[in-house]
Formats: structure tokens, C-alpha cells, sequence
């Protein structure tokens, strides 16, 4: 019998992760009503906290970092659902005084569903799911058992490859969540929206109208004390593999016959499939690494580094629907402003009749964030000048469309998912196989594409403007400027 009782295991539950994003998310859940009538968030860490001291250094952390009200009554009622066990993840003692933990909070319930969380170093995922099936926590007794597994998944394909091997050793496909919080941003999963939810975009979402699709990410932050993990993973790990080839995979993928999760993670897996490959001379040809200047002197940044904060890549996927159409992506540290956006060019009009400098190109833009919602750019006659024409532009906004519906932070969507089991925006095994596959070539110490140094509080190096420029391309950023290119 299906019982109501979920735990929710955070491990890592004093780390970062779970004081800004996890912790808070769950209680908006709660506090809207979306969490199972009986749910319990179990936190285990090192820390030594008792279930009240782990509340009052909960309740304070959601104050500073997430803006939480502490005092309302919804988050101290929130709070009562709130335990804590600490101990290590290598002592399998510890993980059996958690088991024991779960089910004095659960009340002995055996049908008790329960989702486990690590938020935790990478290197560390492995021994954990280990120990989840030595201390017989991975053992489904009645109530469900899944697990979600925090980025970066591996350091290249053989260890993506070693890590989704020793999970499903112990879990099935069906029960591991890959987490890309992209995917579960609001702005992002309204791409589908945009794209099968109106009859007007799909008839020219094509090689035959679209001249080239733009996808920036940019970071205006440095290293802000992270370089401990950064210097080890960088731009291609860090953000290309996967969050900028999973919004490639959205805005290529084919139309779906349905809304199953299995259909849409399909048409995904389909479309980086198609992503040509780069050899060697490919990667020179159509990549561009490099490295903000200072970044060799930040504190932690080992003195041989390779590492590269900024990478820019010229695309194509072969197959009917893009074929011939670069796709250009590029992320980078330490840039003019924070700003992710995914800009579509049509072609030029074939003959230009009317006054001006010429036949401009229709763009379609994505604002992923800060400005959340989408423009359309296209040729008006401007007024009492003969013919002449102008680029206007059309946008929608989320705020001013949905004024008074905040738009929630993505962990909300993939936490509530994961509890409801619903895989749809969670990565499988063979994307996270296919996007290393893509990326390998990129790699520190793979790549024969040398670092090209920028400025901080620019768009990245001049090689990346040159990259565009081999096709009479330029970078595009139209939502919430009045020029769109650089």
C-alpha cells in the first residue's frame, strides 16, 4: 500500500547548496502546498547539530542567504518537519544510525518513500551510494528509494562512464535523477512552450529560414573564492557539457508525439546524437578557448594551470532539420554582465525593396535571465520617410505578463518533480554520455585550441569575434539592449 510518509535525506546538509537553494525550496513547496501531506526533510552532515540546533542554524542561513521570514508561521511549522543526524559518509556506522534516524521519523513505517540527495563532492558520490546499499538504505522494503545526483557528473566520458556503472549497481535507471537546474528554470522549460504550444515558430524552425542560433551564458563574477573547484573543472566543465548543450538539445530537438519524460529525454538524446564531432583540427577550426587576465594570479589557482575560463564553439547538427546551421555557444567568467540568452537570426529577406541600408534579419530572443522573457525584431516603415524602414522590436515579459506571480527559483520545479517521480528535466545516462562525447576534444591538456587572454568586464577574448566573423556572423544581445550586437 502506497504510504504518504517521503524523507527527504539531504546529505551535505550544512554545505552551500543546501542552505541557499535546497532548504528554502523545500519550505516554498511546503508553503504552497506541493510537498506529500507527510513529508520529513532529514539533513546529515558532520557538523555536530542536534535536530533544534540544526533548526536555529537552518532558520538563520534562510534568513541571510535566501530572505526566508524566519519569524512567519508557515516556515516554524515548516521547521517542525525539519532532523538532523550527523556523521560521516565513509563511517558505515553513521549511515546505520541514519537509517535509524529515518525510521523513528517516519514512525516505523515500512512503506515510507524516501529521496536522497547528494549534495556533496563529486568524488565523494560513489562511496556514498555504496554505503546507501551496505547500511541497507537503498533498500526498498515498501516506499519508494530514488536518488538525485548533483553536477558535474564525471571529469571526461571514461569516468562518466565508470560513475553511471557504479550507481546503477546499486539503483535502477529509473530511480537516479541527474540534476541540471537549467533545466529547471522557468524561462527554459517555457521553450517548449514556445515552440509546440503555437502553430506560427515550428513551419520555419528550419535550415530553409534560420541563418544561425546564438546561445550566451555569461558570468560577470570571477572565481569568488571558488578556486579550489574551479581550477579543477572550468568553463567546458563546468557549464558547456552541461547546461549549454542541454538548451542546444531544446531549442534543435524534434517535435515530440507527447509529454511522456521518456519521449521528451529521447528527443534530446536525438538531437546531440546529430552534433557533429570535432577532430583535432576541427577543434581549432570551430572552438575558441580562454582565460580572463589575473586569473593565473588568484588565490588557489595552481601554477601550471590550463584551466580556461571562457570557451566559445561553432556547432553543427547533421541532420534534415539544421543541417548547414552553425549554432554558436559560448560562457564565460568575469564578463560585461550576467546575462544568459538564446538569440534565433532568420535569413535575409531574398530581395531588398525598400529604402535604407539594407534587408535587415528577423531575430527571435530568449531572455533566460535577468530579463526574463522573449522579443521579436523585425522591419517597420517609419513614419512620414517615404519607404524607410527601422528594426522594431515585440517582447514579452514575464513580470509585466504575470504581475504578482514570482518566478519560482528551478530547484522548486526539480525537487517537486523528483518526489512525484516525474524524469522529465533530469539527465539520463546516455545524454550525460553523449554531451562528454561532444566536449572530449575541448578538455585541459586534449585540446590544441590555445588559451586567448581577455579583459575583465569584456565579452571574451577577440578570437571568439573572429570565430563569428568567418561567416559574416557577429554576436547578438538583444533582450534589454537597444542595439543588438556587441
Amino acid at each position: 500500500m502506497a504510504s504518504e510518509k517521503t524523507s527527504v535525506v539531504i546529505f551535505g546538509a550544512s554545505g552551500d547548496l543546501a542552505r541557499r537553494k535546497l532548504i528554502p525550496a523545500l519550505f516554498e513547496l511546503y508553503r504552497k502546498g506541493r510537498l506529500p501531506a507527510d513529508t520529513r526533510v532529514v539533513g546529515f552532515a558532520r557538523s555536530d547539530f542536534s535536530d533544534d540546533a540544526f533548526r536555529d542554524y537552518v532558520s538563520e542561513q534562510a534568513r541571510d542567504l535566501a530572505g526566508v521570514d524566519d519569524a512567519s508561521s508557515d516556515w516554524r511549522t515548516f521547521l517542525r518537519h525539519v532532523h538532523y543526524q550527523h556523521g560521516s559518509l565513509s563511517a558505515r556506522g553513521d549511515l546505520i544510525k541514519l537509517r535509524h534516524k529515518l525510521v523513528e521519523v517516519e514512525g516505523g513505517d515500512p512503506n515510507a518513500n524516501r529521496l536522497f540527495y547528494l549534495s556533496i563532492a563529486p568524488k565523494l558520490f560513489e562511496d556514498t551510494v555504496m554505503g546507501l546499499a551496505t547500511s541497507g538504505l537503498a533498500a526498498e522494503t515498501g516506499g519508494w528509494r530514488r536518488l538525485v545526483v548533483e553536477k558535474p557528473f564525471g571529469r571526461d566520458l571514461k569516468s562518466a562512464q565508470e560513475l553511471n556503472a557504479s550507481l546503477l549497481r546499486v539503483f535502477r535507471e529509473d530511480q537516479v535523477y541527474r540534476i541540471d537546474h537549467y533545466l529547471g528554470k522557468e524561462t527554459v522549460q517555457n521553450l517548449l512552450v514556445f515552440r509546440f504550444g503555437n502553430a506560427i515558430f515550428e513551419p520555419v524552425w528550419n535550415r530553409n529560414y534560420v541563418d544561425n542560433v546564438q546561445i550566451t551564458v555569461a558570468e560577470s563574477v570571477d572565481l569568488a573564492g571558488r578556486a579550489g573547484y574551479y581550477d579543477n573543472t572550468g568553463a567546458t566543465r563546468d557549464m558547456l557539457q552541461n547546461h549549454l548543450l542541454q538548451l542546444v538539445a531544446l531549442v534543435a530537438m524534434e517535435p515530440p508525439p507527447n509529454s511522456e519524460p521518456e519521449t521528451l529525454r529521447n528527443m534530446r538524446v536525438e538531437t546531440l546524437k546529430a552534433i557533429r564531432r570535432w577532430s583535432p583540427d576541427g577543434v581549432r577550426q570551430h572552438a575558441v578557448r580562454g582565460r580572463y587576465r589575473g586569473y593565473a594570479g588568484e588565490p588557489g589557482v595552481a601554477a601550471d594551470s590550463a584551466t580556461a575560463t571562457y570557451v566559445a564553439v561553432r556547432l553543427f547538427i547533421d541532420n534534415w532539420r539544421w543541417e548547414g546551421v552553425p549554432f554558436y555557444v559560448r560562457t564565460g567568467k568575469a564578463m560585461a554582465r550576467k546575462e544568459s540568452e538564446i538569440v534565433v537570426q532568420f535569413k535575409r529577406p531574398p530581395q531588398h525593396i525598400f529604402e535604407g541600408s539594407g534587408a535587415q534579419p528577423n531575430v527571435l530572443s530568449f531572455c533566460l535571465q535577468p530579463d526574463e522573457g522573449a522579443l521579436l525584431r523585425f522591419s517597420a516603415k517609419v513614419p512620414d520617410q517615404g519607404m524607410a524602414t527601422r528594426p522594431v522590436d515585440m517582447a514579452f515579459h514575464y513580470g509585466a505578463a504575470f504581475p504578482g506571480e514570482p518566478i519560482p527559483d528551478a530547484y522548486e520545479r526539480l525537487l517537486q518533480d523528483a518526489i512525484e517521480g516525474d524524469p522529465s528535466l533530469f539527465i539520463r545516462s546516455d545524454q550525460i554520455e553523449e554531451s562528454w562525447r561532444i566536449v572530449e576534444p575541448l578538455l585541459e591538456g586534449a585540446s590544441p585550441a590555445p588559451l586567448r587572454a581577455y579583459e575583465r568586464g569584456s565579452w571574451g577574448p577577440d578570437a571568439a569575434d573572429a570565430l563569428l566573423a568567418q561567416r559574416n556572423h557577429a554576436w547578438l544581445r538583444v533582450c534589454g539592449h537597444g542595439e543588438a550586437s556587441d
